[in-house]
């Protein structure tokens, strides 16, 4: 789910951590690789010296492999795949990617049976948190050179999820702005509908639209092992909007219960919109099709206009036809879920990915180092952009929002590099694994198919670790 962008070029150092690590250590930030990407089949030695001298200070890794797991499959995997082409090429290196939708599930047993990947893309800190703790050094801290990157091109909300204990394990990949609502703008200005600015308006639209014989809202939260977590993301964006900041974060390190009554609150007002059979769950069924859809598909009625909108962050995008007009007033767009009280201070869920190592192999470093480079970050929004495919941003700030494919991208990257907004790390990826990416899930999915409120957090409350 995932699941998150100049100088000059260095001398090509000898092969090995060290050689890598003072190259690195340097704080020297590339220039862009520039245009083409070297011919398939060539390799680094024969690569034009314009397109590859941004890689010399990885050094010659030819003859090696990095693998990689991950819980980003299709059809999101293939920019991925095709942003690290001209490291491959250029280095000598080969990339094994590995998507799974079991990828929670399958990881800590890989590595419980002592045979990890290489890296992982881990999208819940807490997970990394469960991993550290329960596997004693099979997680390498970041090399210094990633550690660099992080510090000098991203924000501490992002560097403090991808810690342990004040150490650094991860640097982001992709982030991603959740705290927002699918919606057509095509269809609104055919139905006279205008964008709500606070919830009591949200609120509003949706009665009108069933007055109007439609079905306001449409859902899914299928997503294999992970089923559930589009509704921990509900969740979450009311507790901030409802009852603030400090007491979210309360919650999320278990200051106050999971079952605290503002949580209480919190959930049944999710549950006023889609617990509510007059308002979904729009061209896919009734309340129960919602743990039975999943959340790839959630949305798409929305086209069709069976349904009007939808909750979800802004990597959704990639799950549209590839021919949809994603724009201001093209056939989707997003707003942003607006506030309960809009006096109060309005804070952005945010989400993100973290590249997590089992080795220290030079190869495996050198590429963990270019996964948290600009150059990186900037690679794969182009790659994702000659793919037509939107969904796909950086908190990099080196990344250019002008690489980015269209407005929702922009948009996106523009809330996460803004330093005067204020941001939450979404907050079942912070909690123990045992809870956010466990029962959570579970305790959600059992929620939208009629299991009471004070149940469902319950059986959460009681699922907390006790160590924790």
């Amino acid at each position: 789910m995932p699941a998150r962008k100049s100088g000059s070029p260095l001398r090509r150092p000898s092969r090995g951590t060290s050689a890598l690590g003072a190259a690195l250590s340097l704080g020297l930030v590339l220039a862009g690789c520039g245009g083409s990407n070297v011919a398939a089949g060539t390799d680094g030695a024969d690569a034009p010296s314009e397109d590859c001298a941004a890689f010399t200070q990885y050094g010659d890794l030819s003859g090696t492999r990095v693998t990689i797991y991950t819980s980003i499959v299709a059809p999101e995997d293939q920019p991925h795949i095709d942003s690290y082409r001209q490291f491959e090429q250029c280095t000598g290196t080969q990339i094994v990617y590995e998507g799974s939708k079991e990828f929670e599930a399958q990881l800590p047993v890989r590595v419980q049976a002592g045979a990890p990947p290489d890296l992982a893309y881990i999208p819940q800190p807490g997970l990394l948190t469960t991993l550290v703790s329960q596997n004693p050094g099979a997680v390498r801290p970041a090399p210094q050179a990633v550690a660099a990157n992080v510090d000098q091109h991203y924000s501490e909300t992002f560097k403090s999820a991808g810690s342990v204990d004040g150490t650094l394990y991860g640097a982001p990949l992709g982030s991603n702005v959740k705290s927002y609502v699918w919606y057509s703008p095509q269809a609104f200005a055919a139905k006279g509908y205008a964008v709500p600015t606070t919830w009591d308006e949200m609120i509003a639209l949706s009665d009108r639209i069933v007055a109007e014989d439609g079905k306001p809202w449409c859902a899914g939260i299928g997503s294999g092992d992970a089923t559930g977590w589009p509704l921990t993301d509900w969740l979450e964006d009311v507790v901030l909007r409802e009852s603030g900041a400090e007491v979210y974060d309360q919650w999320v390190s278990h200051a106050i219960p999971f079952n605290d009554p503002r949580i209480e609150a919190a959930l049944d007002r999710v549950g006023s919109i889609l617990k509510n059979p007059d308002f979904v769950n729009g061209g896919l069924g009734d309340v129960s099709s919602i743990a039975t859809t999943t959340f790839q598909d959630g949305g798409q009625p929305i086209l069709d206009e069976t349904c009007y909108m939808h909750r979800q962050a802004n990597f959704y995008a990639a799950n549209f036809p590839e021919d949809t007009d994603i724009s201001e007033n093209g056939q989707v767009f997003a707003f942003e879920l607006p506030p309960i009280d809009p006096a109060a201070p309005q804070t952005i869920l945010v989400g993100s990915e973290f590249v997590v190592a089992f080795s220290d192999r030079p190869e495996v470093q050198a590429f963990q180092a270019y996964l948290s480079s600009p150059e990186w970050a900037n690679a794969k929004a182009l790659a994702g952009g000659e793919l037509g495919q939107s969904g796909w941003i950086s908190a990099n700030a080196g990344l250019d929002p002008a690489n980015l494919s269209n407005p929702i991208d922009r948009k996106s990257a523009e809330i996460l590099l803004d330093e005067s907004n204020t941001f939450r790390f979404d907050g079942s990826d912070l909690m123990p694994a045992a809870v956010g990416s466990a029962t959570f899930w579970r305790a959600m999915t059992d929620w939208i198919t009629g299991q009471s409120t004070q149940e469902s957090l319950e059986f959460i409350e009681q699922s907390w670790p006790a160590s924790s």
